[in-house]
């Protein structure tokens, strides 16, 4: 229902096609330039502009003339038969093409996305979230977070309704304001978790200005998607979930009536037993603190830290320096030893916080 909303407000949404380049201005306005009104006719477009192999694709000229004779007739209908845009649709419309940009840039070595078919798949699921999610919309990251749905799940669907669940957990890390993005909060966490169990490589940070942590956001914002070979970072995904579970977040997933339902039904107070291992080493603290608990997420970047303390140490120089050992890890983490690093890190973070 939601994309054939969508489809309403932009034929290429469920074209098998993408876009790729703004198609209006920020007052609603179209561009009426050559590309752009080619990627605007499903029929006829380029949309994307990513051949099959094989695939003979059109010259530049051909593409001027074919777009120059749509030109004066979609002119035409605009003035004639489009009433102005709202507002929402205008912002919606305005997401397209940079949906359509980084996901021509998600996952480019697997040969998955080398079919059209898998790239507009994956393009349609942003879309129309970002329709539905009025308050957040799109934002850059979240393709990598949809694009491990897109493959391992052949119906689309349920390729939506996994994205959707998981961005309920994830969705406060994109919410921005003007003068703060989500993850912040993680990052002043993971300062704080650093200071604590590494105050030498905290301070090290702090005197080459890094003491806000942001070279760390990448790694929150889509969980570790870079930093994990493909195969590692679902691996990584599963283990952080399984140690991270508490039944009660099935209400999460649950509708509000079924929700409503089922209120009344809790009687036992669950048994830590059916918790994940992190969960219940919170469950343990909550007792004695009213701090509510930091993800794991948070504890994995903290052993990363730890992992390449010495080097940070002796070889950041600045803030490039930093980033860079860290870029050379990606790929070559290991899954398991990163999430048995974080649960050790967060058992002696909650040892030393109530010292």
């Amino acid at each position: 229902m939601w994309k054939e909303e969508c489809r309403k407000m932009d034929p290429v949404v469920g074209s098998g096609r993408i876009i790729t380049a703004p198609l209006i201005t920020e007052d609603g306005e179209p561009i009426h330039d050559p590309l752009n009104i080619l990627e605007a006719n499903p029929d006829k477009g380029l949309a994307a502009s990513v051949p099959e192999s094989g695939q003979k694709t059109e010259t530049s000229t051909e593409l001027s003339y074919s777009a120059s004779s749509n030109s004066s007739a979609s002119e035409e209908m605009e003035s004639t038969s489009h009433p102005p845009l709202e507002k929402k649709v205008i912002q919606w419309k305005l997401t397209l093409h940079q949906i359509g940009l980084d996901v021509v840039r998600t996952d480019r070595t697997l040969v998955f996305y080398e079919k059209q078919e898998h790239l507009s798949k994956l393009w349609d699921i942003l879309a129309v979230y970002a329709w539905i999610d009025k308050d957040v919309g799109y934002c850059q990251g979240m393709s990598d977070l949809c694009s491990p749905m897109i493959i391992l799940l052949e119906d689309e669907a349920d390729g939506f309704w996994c994205f959707e669940r998981l961005m309920r957990r994830l969705r406060g890390n994109f919410r921005c304001t003007e003068s703060s993005v989500g993850v912040e909060t993680q990052l002043s966490n993971l300062a704080s978790i650093t200071q604590v169990l590494d105050p030498k490589l905290h301070q090290h940070l702090e005197t080459l200005g890094g003491g806000d942590y942001l070279f760390a956001f990448r790694m929150l914002m889509v969980l570790f998607r870079r930093e994990f070979s493909f195969g590692d970072a679902l691996y990584l995904w599963e283990m952080m979930w399984a140690l991270e579970y508490d039944p009660d977040l099935f209400s999460l997933y649950e509708s509000e009536s079924a929700a409503e339902k089922g209120e009344g039904s809790k009687g036992k107070a669950k048994s830590s037993r059916q918790c994940g291992k992190y969960e219940r080493e919170n469950m343990k603290n909550k007792a004695k603190s009213s701090e509510a608990p930091l993800p794991i997420s948070v504890f994995l970047v903290a052993s990363v830290l730890k992992a390449k303390s010495s080097k940070l140490l002796t070889e950041a120089r600045g803030l490039d320096d930093v980033v860079k050992i860290l870029n050379d890890i990606n790929g070559n983490l290991d899954a398991k030893k990163a999430c048995s690093g974080a649960l050790k890190l967060h058992k002696k973070y909650l040892k030393k916080a109530k010292q």
